[in-house]
């Protein structure tokens, strides 16, 4: 698979002057409820109504959709407000139901694009269809894996693709419920800039008070649009309570959202610069995270330390580490000078750690 301009016809046919917006329930759970948000979001930003209607869960027991019936209130959506519909498939038989019922936009999500059996599936159900397909990244952080799944529905000469990045599942204790991983969403972007691609904020931050911020991030890197989930009674939900907002609360997202589309030879170089100012924040913002995890193992050797009554400092490990740093630091084009600094302010906070530990 080559990028090719043809990738971006699906969207630039729709001719908008704001970024896509797919938004809508994470579960379809009444018929009612699904109408109630959906004349909320009529006449609105929203391109796409989206609502799950097969819901893959971690564990048994939890709701896992109303299934095939939620399927005729898309088709009512569609009827009363106009707005175009989406929701997820994971296998032929979704597929199948989902064309019969003409939603018009379908997704996979991230448990199934970890499986290339199920994207196979998925691909051959959909052959040769002008509906479009957009693919989520795989739950672990695998560029190849995400691409692969692409490069099936592409070879399955399906036309209309993009993608959606939702995070990345982690063991570690985050204020996100999947890690962003913003860099490797933009290798993708690199790789294939003129693949659509997708944010959904609701799964990466798992929490409603974080949209805005994350939103305005994948802007600021050039994404496409937002899948944002919304429920008039987030609070109550039958899923994802926490990462829904009211429809209110996304009408005034989108309109405080800063949207820079525009081009013009000064602003394509202000877009270029913000885009290059928001991967440094990125990238700051983990440098922070593992300057602190760094620290919380200090903190552990200091605890080591006191219960062995040992010194804090011990010269040789010292000069073995700064040693080592020259050189990997020199490898990734970085001074002497530069490392030194650095790495003595690290060591003299990760002394300073020690020290309250065995003096507490």
């Amino acid at each position: 698979m080559e990028n090719s301009k043809q990738m971006r016809t699906w969207l630039d046919d729709m001719k908008l002057d704001h970024p896509l917006v797919i938004a809508g329930p994470c579960s379809a759970e009444t018929e009612e409820q699904v109408m109630r948000i959906a004349n909320e979001l009529k006449d609105t930003d929203v391109n796409y109504f989206r609502a799950g209607i097969w819901k893959p869960r971690t564990r048994p027991g939890m709701f896992e959709g109303v299934g095939a019936l939620g399927l005729k209130w898309l088709q009512k959506v569609k009827e009363e407000t106009g707005l175009k519909t989406a929701t997820e498939v994971a296998n032929r038989a979704h597929v199948e139901l989902a064309l019969e019922h003409d939603v018009d936009l379908l997704w996979i999500g991230a448990r199934s694009t970890v499986s290339p059996f199920i994207v196979q599936e998925i691909a051959d159900a959909l052959e040769g269809t002008d509906k479009i397909v957009l693919i989520k990244n795989p739950v672990n952080p695998d560029l190849a894996l995400w691409l692969g799944a692409v490069e099936r529905l592409h070879s399955a000469n399906i036309k209309n693709l993009g993608v959606i990045h939702r995070g990345f599942s982690t063991y570690e204790k985050s204020k996100y419920r999947n890690i962003p991983e913003w860099q490797m969403a933009i290798e993708l972007q690199t790789k294939f800039p003129d693949l659509p691609i997708i944010n959904d904020p609701s799964h990466i931050t798992g929490n409603r008070d974080m949209i805005f911020d994350v939103s305005q991030t994948a802007l600021d890197l050039n994404f496409d649009g937002l899948m944002i989930e919304t429920h008039f009674d987030p609070d109550n939900a039958w899923s994802d309570a926490a990462q829904q907002v009211t429809p209110a609360r996304l009408i005034q997202i989108m309109r405080d959202l800063k949207i820079r589309k525009e081009s013009n030879e000064e602003l394509e170089y202000q877009n270029d610069l913000s885009n290059l100012r928001a991967q440094i924040d990125i990238i700051d913002n983990q440098v922070i995270d593992i300057l602190g995890k760094r620290m919380k193992v200090s903190d552990s050797i200091g605890a080591l330390k006191k219960q062995k009554n040992v010194a804090v400092l011990q010269s040789n490990r010292w000069n073995a580490i700064l040693g080592n740093m020259i050189l990997e630091g020199e490898a990734r084009g970085l001074s002497e000078e530069f490392i030194l600094k650095m790495f003595k302010a690290i060591h003299q906070e990760s002394i300073n750690h020690q020290e309250k530990i065995i003096n507490g």
